[in-house]
């Protein structure tokens, strides 16, 4: 018997070998599978981190050049309390006239990004690197459809164009080719769109077709409280390839028109007390852009000027800002453009 049981030992020896080799494997394959799980999540954070510079810088983003929509909350040290009261300046420096992009947002990547329309219709950070792969390639088209936040129909003779509002684009049309992009359109003062944020868009877009860089380039609409009309908009660009030498500012830029007083609640608005200009009338309703007729027009834009196909200033016109519109007189005007003083359209 004794024989018998030391012939078993190596047996069941082997045996315990085998059971334990099997009970290896087994945790082997379940940490496996755990691991394969925790890539798939992160792959899944990746994806959704996706719409920022820093992934597409890495090739992680969306393809080039996509117009993303996003429910972007722009976080910084900028405060409408450090602003100054207007005082006859369409816009006033901030930080130092510095953006504040971090380094890491530079990036010679096509993008552009707009927020969703907030509970109460309104419009968030619009956020690009213009480039001319991103400038409009189209004619122009038109934005009356759209009703921003606030929005209403208000004259005034003394206004250029006498259009109070306008319906302003955050990223101007000239450096994104943006229409009629909800997301994009804030209820503007005439005095805002033409004297406070046309000439930095200018400025870039000349910059970026005569080099060919990039520049990144963000406008915050900053809105206190539940107001549905914006008290100004924040404008940040950085040209990246020469690190901010070709382009490189950061301003605020006024919702007011002067000689107008505007309750930015709602959009309602009144000639101001120590104004003695009269006011030309107001209404609510859009639908007074419409009564003129359709016609063709030649735009500039350039220098937000209308003119008769016929004009003789649109032969000394750059190809490069000349566009064909069709439409009506006054919805021109409602969208910033004023007619031309030669042809008086």
């Amino acid at each position: 018997m004794k024989n018998a049981n030391r012939a078993l030992l190596p047996f069941l020896l082997a045996v315990c070998i085998l059971l334990s080799a099997c009970s290896s494997t087994a945790g082997t394959s379940a940490n496996t599978s755990s691991n394969d799980q925790s890539s798939t999540i992160s792959s899944q954070v990746s994806s959704e981190s996706a719409s920022t510079p820093e992934a597409a810088e890495s090739g992680t983003g969306s393809s080039t050049g996509a117009t993303e929509n996003v429910n972007s909350t722009f976080s910084s040290p900028f405060s409408l309390a450090s602003v100054p009261a207007y005082s006859k300046s369409p816009y006033v420096e901030v930080n130092g006239n510095q953006p504040y992009f971090t380094s890491s947002e530079l990036t010679t990547k096509a993008f552009e990004t707009y927020s969703d329309l907030d509970s109460l219709g309104r419009c968030g950070v619009a956020y690009a690197n213009i480039c001319k792969e991103l400038m409009p390639t189209e004619e122009r088209g038109s934005i009356g459809a759209v009703k921003p936040s606030g929005w209403q129909i208000a004259k005034y003779d003394f206004v250029d164009g006498k259009y109070l509002y306008n319906r302003c684009h955050l990223i101007g049309f000239q450096l994104a080719g943006e229409n009629a992009n909800e997301k994009n359109l804030i209820t503007g003062t005439r005095y805002m769109n033409v004297d406070g944020m046309l000439p930095f868009e200018n400025m870039v877009a000349d910059y970026v077709k005569e080099t060919g860089n990039h520049v990144l380039y963000r406008v915050t609409p900053i809105f206190e409280g539940k107001n549905l009309v914006a008290s100004g908009v924040l404008m940040e660009a950085e040209s990246v390839e020469d690190k901010g030498e070709g382009i490189l500012f950061c301003v605020y830029c006024y919702n007011v028109e002067p000689g107008v007083t505007i309750d930015y609640a709602t959009g309602n608005n009144q000639l101001s007390a120590d104004t003695t200009q009269v006011a030309s009338g107001s209404t609510s309703t859009a639908t007074s852009t419409q009564q003129s007729a359709e016609q063709t027009y030649i735009l500039n834009t350039n220098t937000h000027k209308f003119h008769y196909p016929s004009c003789s200033s649109v032969q000394d016109m750059s190809e490069s800002n000349k566009q064909t519109f069709t439409g009506t007189r006054d919805e021109l005007i409602a969208e910033g453009y004023s007619p031309c003083g030669r042809c008086k359209p």
